[in-house]
């Protein structure tokens, strides 16, 4: 059978959508899709036009409709999103439903909307949403602090608990730095400048700057943390692979009532002289089994980043010898 006989056109309504978020700039979403699906994609007034073969148009019709979902909630995406899109709905196993379901967390500043951009990204949200405490390990890029600050700030506003509290352990990621000059605070913000730039995101400045004021959000170093009781808050501890086992039950011991804590780290990117003594590493055995705490694991398909992260990722590890974060030899 010639193949243009087993050719259809499939038409999805995009009313309602933003045209430049779903096309992109002169069309680079619609060229993308057409690209990654093999269809020749375009827009004629408020639909989108699918033209391929039977199979290719089936497989994309989820990945357009939640570009258009997307689009009509003024969520923005690129290239590197619609071929993540295009890889969640491989293999029939309805990952783009999944993830088309997953929903999105409001916040209030510039971003507004953030959606789940990957399986992994989908899971971890789902993970933090239903256990109290639970542990994000994976590589650079793949939104593990990013997605905890958000779901964090979505509870604050939502007065679901009364303050967040970030912390990361101030570990010079080989480097000596030697004397730095200020006070104290000026002293450890460079270490914790990854999460003020997350808040900055997600909460307009007058906002952020009251919340910080009134410690209703409260960013430390991780030694700040030993003796208190963390009751109705967010806890949540970034670079935890730099964290020393008797830190990481320390930290985990602070949680009083009404509190959950979400803990981020990258065991391919420990700084600590011993690997052992990371309490990463050993909460992964310690923790695992125990009902309300959960572990989520993200691999080189979920890098959010520039599109070479992930290729850096897997060089790095086939030059060490090392399995790639979703179990792979690299």
């Amino acid at each position: 059978m010639p193949e243009q006989d087993n050719a259809v056109q499939h038409r999805l309504s995009t009313e309602g959508a933003d045209p430049l978020i779903l096309n992109g700039i002169n069309d680079a979403n619609l060229s993308e899709l057409g690209r990654v699906a093999g269809l020749r994609v375009f827009q004629r007034g408020e639909h989108m036009m699918l033209s391929g073969r039977v199979e290719e148009v089936e497989r994309a019709v989820p990945v357009a409709q939640h570009m258009i979902e997307l689009a009509r909630t003024g969520v923005p995406f690129g290239n590197e999103e619609i071929e993540r899109f295009f890889d969640a709905g491989r293999g029939g196993s309805g990952g783009i439903e999944r993830l088309a379901s997953a929903g999105s967390i409001q916040v209030p500043g510039p971003r507004k909307t953030i959606t789940p951009k990957s399986e992994g990204q989908r899971q971890y949200l789902q993970a933090i949403d239903e256990n109290d405490v639970v542990i994000g390990i994976g590589p650079a890029g793949t939104g593990k602090t990013y997605l905890a600050v958000a779901m964090a700030v979505d509870a604050l506003f939502k007065k679901r608990v009364k303050r967040i509290i970030l912390a990361r352990p101030a570990v010079e990621a080989g480097e000596n730095l030697g004397f730095l000059p200020g006070d104290l605070q000026e002293k450890i913000d460079p270490y914790l400048r990854p999460l003020y730039d997350a808040l900055e995101d997600m909460i307009p400045a007058d906002r952020l700057r009251r919340a910080m004021e009134s410690r209703a959000i409260e960013i430390a170093p991780l030694a700040y943390m030993r003796g208190r009781t963390l009751q109705d808050a967010f806890v949540i501890l970034d670079e935890a692979q730099n964290a020393t086992n008797a830190q990481m039950k320390m930290f985990l011991t602070r949680l009083g009532l009404n509190s959950r804590a979400v803990i981020t780290g990258d065991k391919t990117q420990i700084d600590l002289p011993r690997r052992e003594d990371s309490g990463l590493v050993q909460i992964e055995q310690v923790l695992k089994g125990i009902e309300g705490i959960a572990f989520s694991y993200f691999s080189g398909a979920d890098v959010i980043r520039h599109r070479l992260v992930k290729e850096i990722i897997r060089a790095y590890a086939a030059a060490s010898g090392e399995a790639t974060e979703d179990g792979s030899q690299a």
